[in-house]
């Protein structure tokens, strides 16, 4: 039961925001208003990724409808939910035009206090927000438990659709009307038109931001016969049977080995393997606390295009002076350098590629870390490091370089290559038993 000082809470709170009564007797606290509106069946709304404060307000616009949305942190959604420790109220958005998609799907409303990227699965959004609520933001057990009340009530609501926003955010006291908002398929089609063409929602906070979009979106049929097909598959969600890998269904263990341990198994490309793990999509983003990564490893390098690296300068066990500028130069083959896609938005977030040789398409990075000597037999920290280097250019004659402007203090070191396709990832090859596919250098600076 809701003790008697809650319940006049809400009693106050309820007055001080009807526009119905009159109360010039009482002292109501000043108060921010956010309103949703939905102008028809096609009316889509989301978050801006450039929010600032602890709000975000964006509007998108399509050719058919539009909507604005704007939120705040719901004072007495706290009240009764729990502390969110250094976050905001947790809120989910749903819309059409996130991250550059045709098809409708969901997002934190606020990505200041939870930064993951749109999905249409409600459930990867709403797994990130109840683990950033705990790990990051730190929140009361309350709130932990709301948030998983949330998720349920989410999952009860029609699969798929701004209702399962609603019900989410309704767990913690905000209400919403995303289920007015069409559903969009991945060709930007209305697959269901929402369920009414106009919402409202008013929550109370301190605290408003203002950040706009917009989006625009045509359809029309193409007389292209070519490549449309493949084209088409690239932008579908469901798996095309031609890529099923059939040997995935077996462990390994059907001819065990000592030591050999059974695989995990799947019958559809583990294309859904991210719902069994409590981690966040990566989604581009290197995220320190770890992630799932749905991205496939692609194009597999021949034998025959292994890249190998080797190190001219410094050469091993080479001696340098202190604290003077010099220049790594490392020689390596079977890689078209000079591929470097954005590490922070991009980061794994792509198939790795070869050119019409076979090489991968890539780049490569140096390390180099301080060691106590020589023969130093301790592993050493991977997070500590002192230079560092991700090299975009393209080898000249064979060589890659890297300038070490300031030079290092006097000490050992080792330096390592780090050969990697155009998305950060680890170079992959064909066979498991082969060279090092990277160089690594002892030395010591005086």
């Amino acid at each position: 039961m809701l003790s008697k000082t809650l319940l006049a809470t809400l009693s106050l709170l309820t007055l001080c925001t009807s526009s119905a009564l009159a109360v010039p007797a009482l002292s109501c606290p000043a108060q921010s208003t956010v309103t949703v509106t939905a102008s028809t069946a096609k009316s889509v709304s989301t978050s801006s990724k450039k929010a600032s404060g602890k709000t975000s307000t964006a509007k998108v616009t399509t050719t058919k409808a539009t909507s604005t949305v704007a939120t705040s942190r719901a004072a007495v959604a706290t009240s009764i939910t729990g502390a969110f420790g250094s976050c905001s109220t947790p809120e989910i958005s749903f819309a059409a035009g996130l991250d550059g998609r045709r098809e409708t799907a969901f997002v934190p409303t606020d990505l200041n206090s939870f930064n993951h990227g749109s999905a249409d699965d409600i459930n990867i959004i709403a797994s990130f927000i109840c683990q950033q609520l705990k790990d990051k933001c730190k929140a009361g057990q309350t709130a932990l438990t709301t948030c998983t009340s949330a998720q349920t009530a989410a999952n009860a609501a029609a699969k798929g659709t701004g209702a399962q926003a609603d019900a989410f955010n309704a767990a913690f006291g905000v209400t919403t009307n995303f289920a007015s908002v069409a559903v969009e398929n991945n060709q930007g089609q209305t697959v269901s038109s929402g369920s009414s063409s106009s919402g409202t929602k008013t929550t109370t906070g301190s605290n408003t931001g203002t950040n706009t979009g917009s989006k625009s979106s045509t359809s029309s049929s193409s007389a292209n016969n070519g490549n449309s097909a493949a084209s088409d598959e690239q932008s579908a969600t469901t798996l095309n049977a031609a890529v099923l890998a059939t040997g995935f269904a077996e462990d390994g263990q059907q001819v065990p080995a000592a030591g050999q341990v059974a695989s995990l198994t799947s019958t559809n490309n583990f294309i859904n393997f991210c719902l069994t793990v409590n981690k966040p999509i990566t989604n581009g983003q290197q995220i320190k606390t770890g992630s799932c990564n749905p991205a496939p490893m692609g194009v597999i390098a021949a034998t025959t295009n292994m890249p190998s690296s080797k190190f001219t300068n410094p050469k091993n066990l080479d001696t340098i002076k202190a604290n003077t500028p010099f220049t790594i130069t490392m020689a390596i083959n079977n890689l078209e350098t000079g591929n470097f896609v954005n590490a922070q938005q991009n980061y794994y977030s792509a198939p790795q590629q070869v050119n019409s040789a076979g090489n991968i398409i890539g780049h490569s990075h140096v390390v180099v870390e301080q060691l106590t000597s020589l023969d130093q037999t301790a592993p050493l920290d991977p997070n500590k490091f002192a230079f560092f280097k991700g090299i975009n250019g393209q080898a000249v004659n064979g060589v890659i370089s890297a300038d070490v402007t300031d030079g290092l203090p006097a000490g050992v070191y080792r330096m390592a290559s780090i050969n990697a396709a155009a998305n950060h990832q680890p170079v992959l090859v064909a066979i498991a038993q082969h060279g090092s596919l990277d160089d690594m250098v002892y030395f010591t600076v005086q």
